[in-house]
């Protein structure tokens, strides 16, 4: 389950293996292992890689679904990075309105 929600997050935000392995503090070799469900990453990097796309942990690890928590997941592939900005800013504006 934590593959294929890394490989989902990842290129929903449209960014590499090897960008990611660089935001992470990893080589791309990591990232590519992880995502291939070759070896899982440590406990602390689970948290960090949670932390980078703003869900929960249970998430990643399969153990939630976005719907059960409230969190709701907007498939942004191909889009360019200026599109996924904008897209943000919307949603950022709409929360603060409440």
């Amino acid at each position: 389950m934590f593959a294929n929600r890394l490989s989902y997050l990842r290129r929903g935000q449209g960014i590499s293996q090897s960008q990611l392995a660089d935001k992470l503090g990893v080589k791309k070799q990591s990232v590519s292992n992880w995502e291939n469900g070759n070896i899982m990453p440590s406990v602390d990097m689970v948290i960090k890689t949670a932390d980078y796309f703003s869900v929960s942990v249970d998430y990643l690890l399969g153990r939630d679904k976005p719907e059960e928590s409230g969190i709701s997941i907007i498939d942004a592939t191909g889009l360019t990075a200026e599109e996924i900005s904008h897209i943000q800013f919307l949603v950022d504006d709409l929360r603060n309105r409440k």
